[in-house]
């Protein structure tokens, strides 16, 4: 069953979400205590590079101190939401000559999941397209996921030789329960919206028309909402469902440095790069 944007109750009015900040990567709308954040490389389907992660990381956070804002959209520009983490442009390297994945995550990725999580506002992904990879960690760090009919998301990690992160291991099972956390997980392959929602990952799916002008009147509506409310709800399901989130985090992070230096994901990179079906060989 598809759910529409019709059976919101509507808080709209003549306003519209004005550009505030444009960082380039990341452009910040408001609209009175509403904030819509943009992630802005529509050309690599806003795949994260440095710049992109240290600006989200430290949006989020200014966002989550600011109590003029009462309510944060998150969307991506473009045809995607988030196709994960740019390859392309690899992390430092450890002094073994490892891809320095640990550093990354734990200095840039996971202040990102966890301001969202601890933020004393409601936060909502509006997801424009793919979300994969540490795309879809930052849609399902959100309270509030919606989803245009066309979307989709990838836990894509195993397809080139990694684990999930950004906390993606606790917050999809959190959702789904461990089959079907584990069959995303390791068979890697797309599931639709209306999969999704049916399986309980997201909360709406909406025609890709409707998307973003249902969740912006969403956020209006939760931006003039009961804020102190919302943020008691989220302690509440932080503590019974993430209380051991920093621990996840971390685990995830070296587990994912030891998958790095793998040589199936320096093939599954590799492949990944060169557009070609990759061979693993276990090791």
């Amino acid at each position: 069953m598809m759910t529409t944007g019709r059976t919101l109750p509507s808080m709209t009015s003549s306003s519209e979400y004005e550009l505030d900040q444009d960082l380039g990567v990341i452009r910040l709308y408001r609209r009175g205590p509403a904030v819509k954040l943009e992630l802005n490389r529509p050309e690599r389907l806003n795949a994260w590079n440095d710049e992109l992660g240290l600006a989200l990381r430290d949006s989020l956070l200014e966002l989550a101190s600011d109590s003029s804002v009462r309510a944060v959209l998150i969307t991506g520009a473009g045809r995607a939401f988030s196709s994960g983490a740019d390859v392309r442009e690899p992390a430092g390297r450890t002094p073994d000559g490892t891809r320095d994945v640990y550093s990354v995550l734990t200095e840039r990725y996971h202040p990102i999941i966890t301001s969202i999580r601890s933020m004393p506002k409601p936060v909502v992904a509006a997801v424009n397209g793919v979300a994969a990879g540490i795309g879809l960690s930052l849609a399902m760090s959100c309270d509030l996921i919606a989803s245009a009919e066309s979307a989709y998301f990838v836990l894509a990690f195993v397809n080139i030789g990694l684990v999930p992160d950004g906390g993606s291991s606790l917050l999809v099972p959190s959702r789904i329960g461990f089959a079907r956390a584990a069959e995303l997980a390791m068979l890697g392959e797309r599931l639709s919206s209306q999969q999704a929602l049916e399986w309980g990952l997201i909360n709406r799916v909406w025609p890709d028309e409707e998307l973003l002008p249902a969740a912006e009147d969403l956020v209006w509506r939760l931006a003039n909402g009961p804020t102190r409310s919302y943020a008691g709800t989220k302690r509440q399901l932080n503590a019974w469902l993430y209380a051991r989130m920093d621990e996840q985090l971390e685990l995830e992070a070296r587990i994912q440095q030891e998958m790095a230096g793998s040589a199936d994901a320096i093939e599954g990179i590799a492949a990944f790069a060169e557009r070609r079906a990759p061979a693993f060989r276990g090791e």
